[in-house]
């Protein structure tokens, strides 16, 4: 017997205001293990915003918004890397274990610094880092725990193409374990591939297109 895949979040009418403005209405989506939801939309439409109510940072004021796996099995990539600059790149993933309770010792997350191209800066302070290696310690951070729900703003920021085809390497190896990815893109003609699904935001309300990623078109969106 088939059994049908879990469902790790869904949204239904879901809406926001900030202040006396409208940022979105009518978000209505399901993501099930294994799916990536592509984000799209222009500036200021919404898309950040969306991701911090599925993280639980701010609350939505219209609609539901459900979220089926724990706060200790979510992987959040924001605009702020978490990261502590005073510390060290081994450091700083040595705290984040110790946070999600993961008995990882140095060699494995010298292991982890290393699959993500800083091993040679492990023991460097991270305020040391340019913005591509500080974005690919974030990323060692937010898969540390091969979280079951990734909810990634942007995670090409700052990265070169090796770094960016890194990057969706390991999107692609979560996906095969389970997992389930929203990621917000501004590149959309190179991620376009790796989604099942768009939900593009207008800027003006009601999503522009929500459907599948072949049928997606930014030409024919009016974003």
């Amino acid at each position: 017997m088939t059994h049908a895949p879990r469902q790790l979040a869904a949204a239904r009418g879901l809406g926001k205001f900030y202040g006396p403005r409208l940022v979105f209405k009518d978000v209505q989506f399901t993501l099930t293990a294994g799916q990536c939801l592509l984000l799209a939309g222009p500036n200021g439409a919404g898309k950040s915003t969306l991701l911090k109510v599925l993280a639980g940072l701010i609350p939505a004021d219209a609609g539901t918004c459900e979220v089926q796996v724990g706060h200790d099995r979510l992987g959040f990539l924001g605009h702020v890397t978490c990261i502590y600059p005073q510390l060290s790149g081994l450091e700083n993933l040595r705290f984040w274990a110790k946070v999600h309770g993961l008995p990882l010792d140095d060699d494995a997350l010298r292991q982890r610094l290393a699959a993500v191209h800083l091993a040679d800066a492990a023991d460097d302070r991270a305020g040391t880092y340019s913005r591509g290696m500080a974005q690919r310690l974030n990323l060692a951070r937010v898969f540390l725990n091969a979280p079951d729900l990734l909810l990634l703003d942007e995670p090409g920021t700052g990265l070169d193409a090796a770094s960016s085809a890194l990057l969706t390497k390991t999107i692609r190896q979560a996906r095969e374990r389970g997992a389930g990815v929203i990621w917000i893109s501004h590149h959309l003609e190179r991620d376009l591939p790796e989604a099942d699904a768009v939900l593009a935001l207008s800027g003006r309300g009601a999503p522009a297109y929500h459907g599948p990623a072949s049928g997606y078109t930014p030409e024919a969106c009016t974003c």
